[in-house]
């Protein structure tokens, strides 16, 4: 009986930087030398590792397609003294260059998301995606023609004996790109992506995987990208299906690495696997490398967070230390005459706690003097959220002018919860550059935060900050509460409403209170103005109020 042919296959999981081409090919070349050494004939990276992911209207500059173009060839030339291996890289690719294009339309004659393979210094195919998504964070009808619109079919490459066909993210989740594949010889798959994470993705992506490899009867393995993009990040746990849908490989969350996988013809795979993380392990991770990323990546030398005492903000500074380090982060606590005391206490012992640069800087002598110069304006006025709000932007002025003395970039606090509802001020606490939990409800701020206290020795948030009621004290005795439904029932509308697009008369019929839903779906609706000028935010759910939120400003509709 002949033996049953078997290729070692590498995966390289990087952290690709949008724009940055010859670093990215540098990256791809240097692992790919390190898989070669460890016995791997065929490497294979994610969608659009040459340019990172995604490029968005940097696809639209010509200058950019070329160097996209001289950065493959380079990349090529680079790997010529391996012999044997083959490279499969993601790109953009001009679309006259690879054949005829049947489309009316001008704007998506020019480019196409390609996988092409290197062997022997040069590019010997070049495979071109066929299912382009354009639904959620993904928009890539605006800069993409299909493949089949290219007149490009299915490419298969030999490896060593073993017939690997190239998809590309997308095409995977559809039958017909692999079943193309299938028909064109292959043994095997290969799919590179650069899949936005949230919550749940991993899992669902491994579910979708073993469908396809139970439906063509191949064994496949998934090349995934790691790191932070704005506010996209990508999870890695690039994995391995054998021809029965289980998976038998699987590299580590939120880290780069190298994935040895084995495949044999008739379907088997080997590699190791890496534990899945649980929830809120998931949304740690990801948190974590979209502020490491967002700050390295951008170059600001560290990081400032306004430390009020309360969970957000606490939950926001170990976030930070966790991504950055102790020594890059500093908080700064802004007592106004309305700061209890056991705030002060909690922030000064949590600030101990993390070892970071403290300091307090007192709004009450600016908060007096915004209200003296305004008394004659509002002479025989009432006190009411025109003052809280003064106090809030008291303590922006405050952080950004440290931020613009020092470089570092102020980090906000509000939560998705907060978003939604309005219960933030514009140029007060909204001021900033990057909203760290953005898209993170406070309920689970709230188990982020057990979540973090319980890892390594000892807890980093003070249990009073997790335990007492949440307020913006902004005036006496003030609780969250006193404006908002509990949080509980705020967040399950939240998630309904706009996360799963459920109707008004849907919600209240699932059994929630009318005055509830109609309050805060209104609250949503009216803070529209409020949100669009946000920071960028780091997504964690598959919706979040970023690009996955495109509702109008202005609009009558109500339901």
């Amino acid at each position: 009986m002949p033996a049953v042919v078997s290729s070692r296959l590498a995966v390289v999981q990087f952290n690709a930087t949008v724009g940055d081409l010859a670093g990215n090919a540098k990256r791809i070349a240097d692992l790919a030398r390190e898989a070669h050494a460890r016995g791997a004939r065929c490497v294979i990276t994610p969608e659009l590792s040459l340019t990172g992911y995604p490029p968005e209207d940097l696809l639209l500059r010509p200058a950019f397609m070329q160097a996209c173009d001289e950065a493959l060839r380079a990349c090529a030339e680079s790997l010529a003294d391996l012999p044997g291996l083959q490279v499969v890289v993601g790109h953009p690719q001009a679309v006259d260059a690879l054949g005829d294009v049947r489309t009316r339309s001008l704007a998506v004659q020019r480019r196409v998301n390609a996988a092409s393979v290197l062997r022997q210094g040069r590019v010997v195919a070049t495979y071109a995606k066929r299912e382009l998504p354009n639904y959620q964070v993904f928009d890539e009808r605006r800069y993409f023609v299909s493949g089949r619109d290219a007149g490009l079919g299915p490419v298969v490459v030999d490896v060593d004996g073993l017939r690997l066909g190239l998809l590309i993210c997308e095409d995977a989740w559809f039958d017909e790109p692999a079943a193309a594949a299938k028909a064109a010889g292959a043994q095997a798959l290969a799919v590179i992506n650069a899949s936005p994470f949230h919550l749940g993705k991993a899992g669902e992506r491994e579910a979708r995987m073993a469908e396809r490899t139970r439906a063509t009867g191949l064994p496949l393995v998934y090349a995934h990208l790691v790191g932070g993009q704005d506010e996209v990040v990508f999870d890695g746990a690039s994995f391995a299906v054998d021809a029965q849908g289980r998976v038998q490989a699987r590299a580590a969350s939120f880290a780069e690495e190298l994935l040895l996988v084995d495949v044999t013809a008739d379907g088997a795979v080997a590699g190791s696997v890496a534990p899945g993380p649980s929830l809120e392990a998931q949304a740690w991770g990801a948190l974590v490398t979209g502020v490491r990323d967002y700050l390295g990546k951008n170059g600001f030398p560290g990081a400032i967070i306004g430390l009020s005492g309360g969970i957000d903000s606490a939950l926001v500074l170990a976030v930070a230390v966790d991504a950055l380090g102790a020594d890059k982060v500093r908080a700064v606590m802004m007592p106004s005459p309305y700061t209890a005391d056991i705030s002060w206490i909690d922030a000064r012992d949590m600030a101990r706690r993390l070892g970071v640069q403290y300091d307090e800087i007192s709004i009450t002598p600016m908060f007096e003097a915004f209200k003296a110069s305004l008394a004659a304006e509002f002479a025989g006025l009432p006190e009411d959220t025109t003052e809280e709000n003064i106090q809030a932007r008291c303590r922006g002025v405050l952080l950004m002018a440290l931020s613009n003395k020092t470089g570092r970039i102020v980090l906000t606090t509000g939560n998705k919860s907060e978003m939604a509802t309005g219960y933030c001020t514009l140029y007060g606490d909204m001021a900033g550059g990057f909203a760290v939990i953005k898209d993170v409800a406070k309920t689970l701020v709230y188990r982020l935060a057990a979540w973090r206290n319980g890892q390594g020795t000892a807890p980093v948030i003070p249990e009073r900050i997790i335990t007492r009621p949440p307020s913006a004290e902004l005036r006496p005795d003030q609780t969250d509460q006193d404006s908002l439904p509990p949080y509980e029932v705020l967040d399950a509308i939240l998630q309904r409403y706009m996360e799963e697009d459920q109707g008004i008369e849907y919600i209240v019929a699932a059994g929630y209170p009318r005055t509830d839903v109609e309050r805060v779906t209104r609250l949503i609706r009216i803070n529209e103005y409020k949100r669009r000028q946000a920071p960028v935010g780091i997504r964690i759910t598959h919706r979040s109020f970023g690009k996955d939120w495109r509702y109008p400003i202005t609009s009558k509709f109500r339901a």
